[in-house]
This record gives C-alpha cells, structure tokens and sequence, in this order.
C-alpha cells in the first residue's frame, strides 16, 4: 500500500495536470462566451459549492474576514480578467509560464516596504524569469511583432502576485475555510456586476452560447481545477514539506505546454523553449530558496505558482 507521502505527491502532480490543463480548456471555450460573462459563472459555481463545503467556517463569519476576502477576492478577479482576457489573442502554453512568473514578482514586490529582503538567489531568478518572459514574448523581429495578448497577460501575473501578498497577510489571522468561499464568491459576484457595466460601457458584448465544450470547460475549471484541485491540495500539504510541494506543483506550466502540444500541435520553438526554462528555473529558485507568503487560489499559505 502506498505511503501518505507518496499519496500526497500524486495528488498534487494531479492537481498541477488539471491547472495546466485549463489553459487550453480555456481558450477553446471564449469562442462560446465572452470573457467576464465565463468568469462570473465559473466562480459563482465554485463559490457555490465551496459554500457547501467550508459551511462550518461561514457559520461565525466575522467583518475583519469578510473585509480580508474581499480584498483578497479583488486582486483573484484582477488575476483571472487579464489572463481570461490575454488567452484570447496568445497561446496556452506561454500564457501559462507568463503566470507562473508572478510567483518571482511577490518578493521583488515586498521588498520596497521592508518586509522581503532580496538575496543574491533571488536576484538569480527575477533575472532568470524577466530573460525568460523576453525570450518567450517577443519575437526575433523586436517589439513591433510582440502578441498584445502577452503583455495582458503579464498584468495577470502582477494581480496574482498581488493576491499572494494579501493571501499571506490574512490567511494566518481568519479561518481557512471562510478565506477559500469569500475570495472566490467574491471573484464571482464582482464578475457579475462588471459584465452589464463592460457592455453600457462598451469594453465588452456579453454573450453565451451553452454549447458541449462550454459546459465542459465550465465543469472542470470550477469544479475540477477549483473545488477539487483546493481540497487535494489542503489534504497533501499535510503529509509533504513545501519546498517538495513547489517541485511538483511548479510542472503546472510544463503541463500547459504539453497539453498544449499534444491537443492543438502548439510548438513553442527554439527561442520559446528558452524562454519558458528560464522562467521555470527563475520561479523554483523563488519557491525554493523563499516561498510566497500565499499563492493564487490556495486556500492555505502553502506554495504554488501559477493560474489555475
């Protein structure tokens, strides 16, 4: 019978299939709807069911924990429209390294207001990752060809970063569970609001179309990739130690290009090869020398990178 540990490494190699597996689900569903009309009912479902699942930790919810997973809520939102919104003109694959980035932008971030000291190591990997973005986003030809969808989706990899910080600051302080449901009800319902406020305002028509791939990418991006991918990742954090965690959990977007490949015969060539090594080398010297004070959709302080 297999160890706890070894149970636990299989969950989380699972979970960062299903993450970089989204990539892809996701771009292939925009086709069926617009970008902030997906985000509302993905994040309404997987508030929903959270809801159900982290119901003991809502019954004493308190104003401090509200106002934390608003906040929190606020930069996942942030996050998920510049990513949802980048896949649309660029590929999975590179929009999944570009995330992954952000991981390496929370120290570089902290640092100015005293509360992350920038190492040597550090440094090696925010230049490992920034040589690495250059390499993956802009072409050979120079700036003038560079896809707007990449720089769209670096600004996600800024408000994920940005929702690590807060992550890290309140998670400790507020029940797990009560964080998890308020950060994603909070991404669902701001969503909702913004789709008619994006349509008087002419930034974006809503549409849906229910098709069979639609529904798919809806089931497993919010129940799969959400739901699921939260609890097993909880579960195994339990029987493995962080720096472990950020190894296996750092395949994401190395899944995302596969995925990529296999399905949709993506190829990143030669000099998107580079690019993609160096922000992987650049985000596991960050996860492992000095883990994030919080990750994107992680209902604990643990380590991750990427989108989910």
């Amino acid at each position: 019978m297999l160890s706890k540990r070894a149970l636990a490494d299989i969950a989380l190699v699972f979970c960062s299939l299903i993450w970089g597996c989204t990539f892809l689900i996701v771009k292939n569903a925009l086709g069926d709807i617009s970008v902030m009309a997906y985000i509302a009912v993905r994040f309404c479902i997987s508030g929903s069911l959270m809801g159900i699942i982290f119901w003991r930790s809502l019954r004493e919810l308190k104003l401090p924990a509200l106002w934390a997973g608003v906040q929190i809520g606020f930069f996942m939102l942030g996050g998920y429209v510049f990513q949802t919104t980048g896949l649309k003109f660029t590929t999975p694959s590179k929009a999944a390294f570009i995330t992954g980035s952000s991981v390496v932008l929370v120290p570089l971030f902290l640092a100015p207001f005293g509360q992350r000291r920038i190492k040597s190591w550090l440094w090696a990997g925010a230049i490992a990752a920034l040589a690495g973005l250059y390499f993956l986003t802009v072409p050979s030809e120079g700036l003038g060809e560079l896809n707007k969808g990449d720089p769209i989706v670096f600004v996600c990899a800024v408000m994920f970063a940005m929702h690590m910080i807060f992550l890290g600051r309140y998670v400790a302080r507020h029940p797990v569970g009560a964080i998890s449901f308020l950060q994603v009800a909070t991404t669902g319902i701001l969503a909702a609001f913004l789709v008619p406020v994006f349509a008087i305002g002419g930034l974006e028509r809503p549409h849906i179309s229910w098709t069979t791939n639609l529904i798919s990418a809806l089931a497993i991006t919010s129940i799969g990739s959400t739901v699921i991918g939260f609890s097993l990742q909880t579960w195994a954090q339990k029987y493995t130690s962080a720096s472990h965690t950020a190894i296996l959990v750092s395949m994401e977007p190395v899944f995302a290009a596969i995925t990529a490949w296999v399905v949709s015969h993506e190829h990143l060539g030669r000099r998107g090869f580079l690019g993609a090594a160096l922000i992987l080398a650049g985000i596991l010297l960050a996860e492992l020398k000095g883990p994030s004070p919080g990750v994107p959709e992680s209902p604990s302080p643990p380590v991750t990178s990427g989108n989910r």
